[in-house]
């Protein structure tokens, strides 16, 4: 490698990062755009009820999230912060 190259932008690496950043935008845009389904708060109190049966947990431990990726394929995500065991 020449001193030259070294300060020499990469110009498939510049290609391949701002393709990367457009595709984070887009699919960004696409999730704010897109309202989720009137369903989602009731499958989030559902869920939490069965969760309390087995562990105290608070409403704010639970995170429901849904994303239409395409028009057939939708994603829902759900995070469960568990509280710490106390012996």
């Amino acid at each position: 490698m020449s001193l030259l190259e070294f300060f020499r932008p990469n110009k498939k690496a510049s290609a391949s990062l701002a393709k990367e950043r457009l595709q984070i935008i887009v699919a960004e845009r696409r999730s704010q755009n897109e309202p989720s389904p009137a369903y989602l708060p009731q499958m989030k109190e559902d869920i939490l009820a069965v969760i309390k049966k087995y562990v105290a947990i608070d409403p704010s431990m639970v995170d429901l999230s849904f994303e239409q990726k395409d028009e057939d394929i939708a994603v829902l995500e759900l995070n469960v912060r568990l509280p710490d065991d106390e012996k």
